[in-house]
């Protein structure tokens, strides 16, 4: 039986996000429609029923994986992911053709520096950390050290998918401000993302770019 389109755009998406909530992707494939989360229904019990995807039926709404999935569906890993997905709806909210480039988890050769997301929005090239526990300020005051040590290498010129001539905009999404500093790399902190725009208003209000890298 032939799949249809918007059954393989859940499966695809769901291969990159690693776990997402059926709420997360009824707002994402079926928010335009009267009824989004009975829409998800129908077609994640399809998807399900074929063997193409798993749930975590114990968790209400209950969450979703690719099959096989990339990750334990009862592990600790899962609200971190579902947290990534959230920061990435709140970016579509925003407008879509501003995202040009959103990878999670990427991996650099012989590089200790993994951030949870790289992406490229609104003009700016960013590695972004969304924290889903709280670290100490020592904890994330070493992770910016290796950024720093990247940066230093130039070795992020060779590795990033892209050719880009300034270092990437460090962005933290967590509860609360980490007393973390750089004189060598950009570093921005908000709770999500129109925490982040708001504070940019007055810039734009005044006809400044919103590019913040």
């Amino acid at each position: 039986m032939m799949m249809r389109k918007r059954d393989k755009e859940i499966i695809q998406t769901l291969q990159l996000f690693r776990a997402m909530t059926r709420d997360q992707l009824a707002e994402l494939f079926y928010g335009y429609t009267k009824s989004p989360s009975t829409n998800a229904n129908f077609a994640l019990k399809r998807l399900r029923d074929r063997g193409y995807i798993e749930a975590d039926v114990t968790s209400q709404p209950y969450t979703y994986f690719p099959k096989p999935s990339r990750i334990k569906t009862n592990g600790q890993k899962v609200a971190h992911f579902l947290k990534i997905t959230d920061f990435y709806l709140q970016l579509l909210k925003q407008g879509e053709k501003d995202i040009k480039h959103f990878s999670i988890e990427p991996q650099f050769p012989n590089v200790d520096v993994r951030p949870d997301i790289f992406m490229y929005w609104r003009g700016t090239y960013f590695f972004t950390e969304v924290q889903n526990t709280h670290y100490t300020q020592k904890v994330m005051q070493q992770k910016i050290n290796r950024y720093e040590a990247f940066m230093q290498s130039d070795e992020w010129k060779e590795c990033l998918p892209f050719k880009v001539k300034k270092f990437p905009t460090i962005w933290i999404i967590a509860d609360h401000t980490y007393n973390v500093k750089s004189n060598f790399v950009r570093i921005v902190q908000s709770k999500d993302v129109e925490t982040l725009l708001a504070r940019m208003k007055p810039k734009q209000e005044t006809g400044i770019s919103i590019k913040i890298g």
